[in-house]
């Protein structure tokens, strides 16, 4: 049932109507005014954070300007135009992403099988989602001049079908030098072509095109929107929602991964961890190393991000900006608790500590004796309320 209910959300937004797309209302009213006042930029950046939404609006965006009887509000959805969309085959619908080339000629139109499945699947997919789809493992992803060349002969064609040509460019950072290339066609483009480009990096794009685009800047989603989202549209309990947008810091990519590897206890599992540690109960502290060690990197590696941000929350009381905590009753608890035990030095430390953790865990550490090392390490710390100067607990 759970699996059937996740098919159905990404069927539903990859209708690419505005109205599917989590959040960002201004943002979705700003482009459809451009259309309806018909102030169209040939070249428009969607820059935004990971799992923000951006891909998916600029999607949403050639659509409604596709759509044979849109509406001042959204696409119909279906009209023969929408419907070409909604499976990403519009003849005048182009795509081009970073991939992984094994020779110096391919193109993304060698990929683009498997880009439409990743992108049908989650129109909010990372660089490692889309690495996995490929079986890339470790290799370099870039931008080529073959695809840059690619694009152009792509462009330089009529549209086959709509009034405008539109090319979708995911993660233009990926673009070297070569990216020069597309300078003529982005400054004078043919009649009635789209360049819109989805980034998530402003500095590592090359300067020569960003002086060349009209930038839109997309924020997070916010918490309650995540939560939401979860919710309504994938059956996550209330509580469940609440600590996975908490932990995903508006990253819907995130939050999607997290509700699919969530153990369900991190709260519980990482407070005992450092009652423990303070406690110095070693006994528990094995318990604990021993049953981390088969949850699984992933799930390893969430229960740490979580652990972090509980710590930063501790911070953030100790620092005097306790109105800015929103935390489940329970965490609040904990937060208002541990603040009155632990320093702001101490605190600092741990974080360090599990921060370090996670990049271990990474690299495919033994999970096993890096949990009892931290443990240890949690230990020492907690045990001086004023750290030596230059103390550094380091896990090696």
């Amino acid at each position: 049932m759970a699996d059937m209910l996740k098919y159905q959300f990404y069927f539903l937004i990859c209708t690419m109507l505005f109205s599917e797309i989590v959040g960002q209302k201004e943002i979705k009213q700003q482009l459809i005014q451009t259309v309806v006042e018909q102030r169209v930029s040939h070249a428009r950046l969607f820059l935004g954070p990971e799992g923000s939404g951006s891909l998916a609006l600029a999607l949403a965006y050639a659509q409604y300007i596709s759509c044979e009887n849109s509406s001042p509000e959204d696409s119909c959805g279906v009209c023969a135009s929408c419907r070409k969309y909604s499976r990403l085959i519009h003849p005048d619908l182009h795509f081009s992403y970073p991939f992984f080339a094994k020779n110096k000629d391919e193109t993304s139109l060698n990929y683009i099988q498997e880009w439409r499945e990743a992108f049908l699947k989650n129109p909010y997919l990372n660089l490692d989602e889309w690495r996995h789809q490929l079986d890339a493992e470790n290799k370099q992803a870039n931008i080529n001049i073959a695809e840059c060349h690619q694009i152009i002969r792509k462009l330089s064609l009529k549209p086959f079908e709509s009034e405008y040509k539109v090319l979708i460019m995911w993660l233009p950072e990926y673009l070297d030098k070569e990216g020069n290339t597309l300078l003529k066609v982005i400054e004078e483009p043919p009649q009635k072509t789209l360049f819109l480009l989805v980034a998530q990096n402003q500095d590592q794009i090359l300067n020569t095109i960003l002086s060349r685009t009209q930038l839109m800047k997309i924020n997070r989603l916010s918490d309650e929107e995540v939560k939401h989202h979860l919710i309504d549209r994938m059956q996550v309990p209330e509580l469940q929602a609440s600590r996975i947008a908490y932990l995903s810091e508006g990253n819907l990519q995130m939050a999607l991964q997290l509700s699919k590897e969530d153990n369900g206890n991190a709260f519980g599992d990482f407070t005992a961890w450092l009652r423990n540690s303070f406690a110095n109960n070693m006994i528990a502290l094995i318990d604990f190393s021993d049953a981390a060690s088969k949850w699984g990197r992933e799930n390893q590696k969430n229960f740490l991000r979580y652990g972090t941000k509980l710590l930063r929350e501790v911070m953030m009381e100790l620092s005097g900006a306790d109105n800015l905590i929103h935390l489940p009753p329970n965490e609040k608890e904990f937060v208002d608790k541990f603040s009155r035990i632990a320093t702001l030095a101490q605190t600092e430390a741990l974080i360090n500590e599990v921060e370090k953790a996670h990049y271990h865990i990474e690299r495919n550490a033994n999970a096993k004796i890096l949990f009892l090392d931290v443990s240890l390490q949690f230990t020492r710390i907690l045990k001086f309320k004023t750290l030596p100067k230059g103390t550094h607990y380091i896990y090696q």
